[in-house]
């Protein structure tokens, strides 16, 4: 059933008549809220924009830091790994030394003629040193062997005494009493010396 009050619109005066009705809308205002929304909008967007702006460069940030972290751990693991190989033996290696020490004593107290069955005694006394000596070389243990004359240095030897012998200088080396060792390139053992005190 159709509406009484309702008119048929059916050209264009009926249109118009029918607008004249209701009242007239502000276009200008209309744009102009848009605009307003528009800008409300883009502020917000731009509030957004920076936000998100801000926490990528907080990760990246981070993300380098954790990247460094993880570098510097590499490398001190490294260094830890290769100072493990070339000085975890120190130890063991500095208690061998008074083996080697003993080992050298044996043949030089031994006589110059030795009777047939010292010299077979003598032989693996010899072949242990020898033995010995390799495998210090092949770990890296080197000898500190200071020769009388040489310049007395604090950072390889040790002054076990001092005397005034003629013919010498002062801080020369008069005596070796026990040769050094290196692991590499740290001191295991000063040589133990005796250095000359003559005055001038």
């Amino acid at each position: 059933m159709a509406d009484a009050n309702k008119k048929d619109i059916t050209d264009l005066e009926d249109i118009l008549s029918a607008a004249g009705d209701e009242p007239p809308v502000d276009i200008d205002a209309l744009a102009e809220g848009a605009d307003e929304f528009d800008a409300a909008r883009d502020s917000d967007l731009h509030a957004e924009l920076e936000a998100v702006r801000a926490e990528r460069d907080d990760m990246r940030d981070r993300f380098m830091r954790a990247l460094a972290d993880a570098e510097n751990a590499r490398k001190r693991s490294d260094k830890d790994r290769r100072e493990a190989e070339n000085y975890g033996g120190s130890k063991l290696a500095r208690d061998l030394l008074p083996v080697y020490d003993n080992l050298s004593r044996a043949l030089a107290a031994a006589s110059t003629q030795p009777s047939d069955e010292d010299k077979a005694v003598l032989e693996g006394v010899e072949l242990t040193l020898r033995e010995l000596t390799n495998i210090f070389n092949k770990h890296g243990i080197v000898q500190i062997d200071p020769q009388k004359g040489d310049k007395f240095d604090p950072q390889q030897h040790q002054a076990m005494f001092e005397a005034p012998v003629p013919g010498t200088k002062s801080g020369e080396i008069i005596e070796v009493m026990a040769l050094g060792f290196m692991l590499h390139d740290r001191l295991l053992r000063p040589a133990q010396v005796g250095v000359s005190s003559n005055p001038g």
